[in-house]
């Protein structure tokens, strides 16, 4: 789908916004929109995504659905934010080859989200760059991205995708020491996953056949470094970002790990080495609340805009299921939903 617009339309003037917020669990359940749209369940390997955002989520999401108009409410803090924002979800693989679904932390501060849910950001700048003084522009309507692959599994086949991360959260606080692969320690708070997407936009396609094409990476540098976008994709959007954490303190007991002592993580899809990490997003904002938000001076949920308490965050959770499967939430099964085994 193309969108005519022109290039770094009314880029003048300073902005300093770092939007940062929760988004609680709307839902968990085996569908896939944006690589098998319209199928229940979805047979792709992305498998069980776990899924934030207005509750217009279904298994079709055309690329002219309006989200905002089709949607009653939504998990995330800025009520007028009915975009989709999902990952996959993690599982424990035990000694004796069974598999349970990891449950979700909130990220501090955001304690009493349905689900444990995701923390969202959109920057223009690097997250510790609280000036935030580029400019950007805020997505249109119909506009989808996804990032990283699920077939990778190994840290070349992963080198193409830059910050997928997983940081190994000894307390609440810990953001250090990130890697591309699953840690290869007991992680005693849990794992964050924290899934970055490119910046630079064609400014014309709002999706692309891989969802991935339209969107670039800066030609040199990098977005921490300010590197300029190609001439292929001129357009400079603030980077979207999610920090999933995933408790698995209640398997650090090293007896329920493998013998070998490797680590017994898994993705949904099968991959157990973490190299697989990725994330889709489907832009949902109402009207030009983003782009109102993006040129205020403002910092992480002090951004203006009309926010939602906790209370009405959760009111939203748990939107009714259209795919009747177990998927390990307190049980253990012999294998991954979808008959899929760990790789």
């Amino acid at each position: 789908m193309r969108l005519n617009v022109t290039p770094f339309l009314a880029l003048a003037g300073p902005a300093t916004a770092l939007i940062r917020f929760q988004c609680s669990q709307l839902v968990v359940e085996r569908l896939d929109p944006l690589v098998t749209p319209g199928q229940i369940p979805s047979p792709h390997v992305h498998q069980i995504p776990q899924i934030v955002g207005g509750n217009s989520f279904n298994a079709s999401m055309a690329p002219d659905k309006d989200m905002p108009g089709e949607s009653t409410c939504t998990t995330c803090q800025f009520s007028q934010d009915f975009s989709n924002y999902w990952t996959a979800v993690l599982y424990f693989r035990a000694r004796n080859g069974t598999y349970q679904r990891v449950p979700q932390r909130p990220n501090t501060f955001f304690e009493g989200a349905t689900g444990g849910g995701m923390t969202v950001y959109y920057m223009q700048d690097p997250l510790y760059d609280t000036a935030q003084k580029s400019k950007v522009t805020a997505f249109r309507p119909g506009f989808r991205m996804f990032v990283g692959d699920v077939n990778a599994r190994s840290k070349e086949q992963a080198a193409r995708f830059r910050q997928l991360t997983y940081t190994c959260m000894d307390d609440a606080g810990t953001r250090d020491r990130e890697t591309v692969a699953f840690p290869a320690r007991v992680c005693k708070y849990g794992i964050m996953t924290s899934v970055r997407f490119p910046t630079c936009w064609d400014g014309v396609n709002l999706d692309s056949p891989d969802h991935m094409v339209h969107m670039s990476y800066p030609e040199s540098g990098t977005f921490e470094s300010g590197g300029p976008c190609p001439a292929t994709h001129p357009v400079r959007t603030s980077q979207v970002m999610y920090e999933v954490i995933w408790d698995t303190s209640k398997y650090n007991n090293p007896e329920d790990w493998p013998e070998d002592g490797s680590q017994p993580f898994v993705w949904s899809f099968g991959d157990r080495t973490g190299y697989a990490n990725h994330g889709d997003y489907v832009f949902g904002w109402k009207d030009d609340a983003l782009q109102k938000i993006l040129d205020t001076s403002c910092y992480a949920t002090d951004c203006g805009g009309k926010q939602q308490s906790m209370a009405d965050m959760n009111k939203c959770a748990g939107l009714p299921k259209t795919v009747t499967e177990d998927i390990g939430e307190g049980t253990w099964l012999a294998e991954l939903p979808g008959a899929h085994n760990a790789e």
